[in-house]
């Protein structure tokens, strides 16, 4: 398919900056295709579950993944994209062509420049020549807490903050059930959960599982091809327990349904997902790209936010829903003024028949 059948004008103003106080004032449309579309709030999303459906978490912790520092007196910017190796990270770097192999790149904390720097020496090119291996001189088990220290949190580009960003960033693009690090991006759908919520959800006796799926930057990154066939999707890190699986596969096979909370928890579970909805136990990588005409094996219901025109996030909503469809939803959204992309409003959308 075109990349561009899955475009659509968004007005700017429609891109949340900062997520909704109280949280659950957030909109929530509700998608049942083809064509039924009804406006809620996040307050509402139990009264759409079943007593006996089983949600899905995505529990990664996102880390403070942006840098910065300097190669000599050259000021660097460093987003650390997919860890490589032990202590060793591909990284987005703007003025990345002042990095040579061998460089030793100093990061500072973005208030305190006097700071003894976090050091990391350049081994190179990344995959495809667009991003900088850069490996940490830092005893590995000291990484992630040095990075609380010297980096903030790697907002998506359409969400502008300066070098120091918002302290509240730290707890707002964060899941309050964040719990294995190694992500950086958020799994923005399950921003919108709050403590209080999830005991509403507990006290109606809805079970949930949590797995692991480290979100990379690449799902940050536009797709430059004009046909869907020819769009490589990043490779990114995910964990299934042998118990997790079990647990799943026996809800599925008994006819209850798996609501999916995110598409990086979706992505996951098709990836784990053998033809008849049974998941294996799952520790490796996944770049599975799901478009039109894919069949999904394991989720039933997907609860996500609002997604960037021609994005493989887009294609995914459209795969499960229907283009048709879901190009009405957005239209809707856009008209009864939902906000958009990680810390904008969700959907609840049902699979098509």
């Amino acid at each position: 398919m075109l990349v561009s059948d899955f475009d659509f004008a968004l007005p700017r103003e429609r891109i949340a900056s900062r997520p909704a106080e109280p949280r659950e004032s957030a909109g929530l449309l509700h998608v049942c295709p083809p064509d039924s579309l009804t406006d809620l709030h996040i307050s509402d999303f139990p009264s759409l579950l079943r007593p006996d459906d089983l949600l899905v978490f995505n529990d990664t912790r996102v880390i403070p993944a942006r840098l910065f520092g300097y190669r000599g007196q050259a000021g660097i910017e460093a987003t650390l994209f997919k860890s490589v190796g032990l202590n060793q990270w591909e990284a987005l770097v703007k003025n990345a062509r002042r990095l040579r192999e061998g460089d030793i790149v100093r990061f500072y904390p973005p208030q305190n420049s006097s700071s003894d720097p976090l050091e990391a020496k350049v081994l190179g090119r990344g995959e495809g020549g667009t991003t900088v291996v850069l490996e940490f001189l830092i005893d590995p088990s000291l990484l992630f807490a040095a990075l609380e220290r010297y980096g903030v949190m790697p907002l998506p580009p359409y969400i502008h903050r300066e070098k120091e960003g918002y302290e509240d960033d730290k707890r707002n693009y964060q899941t309050v059930y964040a719990k294995h690090d190694g992500a950086v991006a958020a799994p923005t759908a399950g921003l919108h959960f709050t403590k209080d919520l999830l005991s509403k959800i507990d006290a109606l006796g809805i079970e949930n599982v949590k797995i692991t799926l480290h979100v990379g930057g690449g799902t940050f990154l536009p797709v430059k091809a004009e046909d869907t066939k020819d769009h490589v999707m990043h490779a990114e890190f995910g964990h299934i327990s042998p118990e997790k699986a079990r647990l799943i596969t026996q809800a599925k096979q008994s006819g209850r349904r798996i609501v999916s909370i995110g598409t990086t928890a979706l992505r996951l579970l098709e990836s784990a997902s053998d033809d008849n909805g049974r998941l294996r136990p799952f520790h490796e990588e996944t770049s599975i790209f799901i478009t039109p005409g894919y069949r999904f094996k394991a989720v039933d219901v997907l609860f996500t936010n609002f997604h960037l025109p021609c994005s493989t996030l887009f294609m995914l909503v459209c795969a499960f829903s229907g283009i048709e469809c879901m190009k009405a939803a957005y239209q809707h959204a856009i008209e009864r003024q939902y906000r958009f992309f990680s810390y904008g409003d969700a959907s609840f959308l049902e699979k098509k028949k």
